[in-house]
This record gives C-alpha cells, structure tokens and sequence, in this order.
C-alpha cells in the first residue's frame, strides 16, 4: 500500500510530500547524512543546483515539494522511472531540440501553476572545484515570466563521492555505498528575481561558486 500510494498517490501534491518522506528514508538509508545551511524555499521558483552525482535530486527532494528536471532514459528505468513519471518528473531528452524546447514549456507552466522546479543548468554531473557552465535556457524563461530562481550549493565532504556520468550504477554503489556515512551540505541561497536571463545565470552561478570555494577552504 504504501508503495502505491508512492506512485498513485492522491493528487500531484500528495505524491510530493509521500516521495519527500521517502527521500528522508532513503538518504538515511544509504549513510547520507545531511546539513542544511540557509532555508529551503516554500514558494514556487525554480531550484538550479550544481550537479555531483545521481542522487542530487533526491538531496533536495528530501527538503521541498517540487518537480526535478531529468534525462529521459530515467523514466525507462525499472521501478524508478514508472515513479518518476507519477510523481511528476519532467524527463528530457537532452539530444533532441523539441524535448528540450518541451520542457522549458512545462517549466514555466508548472512553476505558474504553483509548484516548484529543480533543475542541474550545468547539464551534467561533474567533479570539478567549480561548476561547467550553465545553459541558459531556464535562465531566459524565468527572465520572461519574472518567475523566482534559488540557486543551491551541493558540498560533498570527500570528492570521490561524486558520482560522474561515465561511471556505472554498480560500480558508484560498490564503491561508496558500502561506506559508513557520505556527509553533505546543502546550502540554499537567496531569491533572484530579474528581467535580464544573463543576470540570473551569473548571479546564481556566482553564489553557487562562492558556497563550493567557501567550504572547500581548511577551517
């Protein structure tokens, strides 16, 4: 029952708070242990975050009702996908311009409507000290609608928790889950509003920045 009530759940509102619980448990589950720095917002906006590895979306699931943004192959995934679909996932794919065009739409209707949005701007996970560049879609459609941007700073205690594209399920889970504990910082910034896309994607990638330099200097 449970279960179902994860991917059937009443209404799209009720599916988010069952999947934030399940988040928490999961997370806990696995020995990720979480400090939150800054609040996480309770309004509709769009959630732009660096991208470490494959979790980071369950990461911020656990603190806010909102939608991720994905790769398309997740919904083809077992179990996981079916899931992803119910609890409003907005899968892309990434290759083709249309999906790509699609979900910008959807974004901005859905943060209209009243929900939120996490999105990975830079596209890709990456283990580097600083971000990749971000792409400015999302950035242009919240310029358009003046719709909210919170940028958010993933910080993993030790780099070879970072779980990067061309590293396999299997081989990330033996490597790391077996550990005791991953210890993570999320730090949730401030509200950016603004009409000019270029100065939303600065403005939330330079916090995002400061936050990955600030905590990687030795106390």
């Amino acid at each position: 029952m449970w279960l179902r009530n994860v991917l059937y759940g009443n209404g799209l509102r009720r599916s988010m708070l069952i999947r934030r619980r399940w988040a928490g448990r999961l997370l806990h589950g696995v020995g990720v242990r979480i400090a939150v720095v800054g609040t996480p917002p309770t309004t509709p906006c769009i959630l732009v975050s660096n991208h470490r590895t494959h979790l980071d979306p369950i990461l911020l699931l656990r603190d806010v009702d909102a939608m991720p943004v994905a790769k398309a192959e997740l919904g083809r995934w077992p179990l996981i996908g079916k899931g992803a679909q119910m609890g409003g996932m907005l899968l892309v794919k990434r290759e083709n311009r249309n999906s790509r065009a699609d979900a910008l739409r959807q974004i901005e209707a859905k943060v209209l409507e009243g929900f939120s949005i996490i999105i990975f701007p830079e596209g890709t996970t990456s283990a580097l000290a600083g971000t990749l560049p971000f792409k400015r879609g999302v950035f242009q459609v919240a310029a358009r609608s003046e719709l909210a941007i919170v940028p958010v700073a993933l910080i993993f205690a030790d780099p070879q928790d970072f779980w990067v594209s061309t590293e396999s399920f299997l081989s990330h889970a033996g490597r790391r889950f077996l550990e005791d504990t991953m210890q993570v910082k999320v730090c949730y910034g401030p509200v950016l509003r603004h009409t000019d896309a270029d100065w939303l994607l600065e403005a939330a990638q330079d916090w995002i920045n400061s936050q990955l330099k600030s905590f990687s200097q030795p106390s």
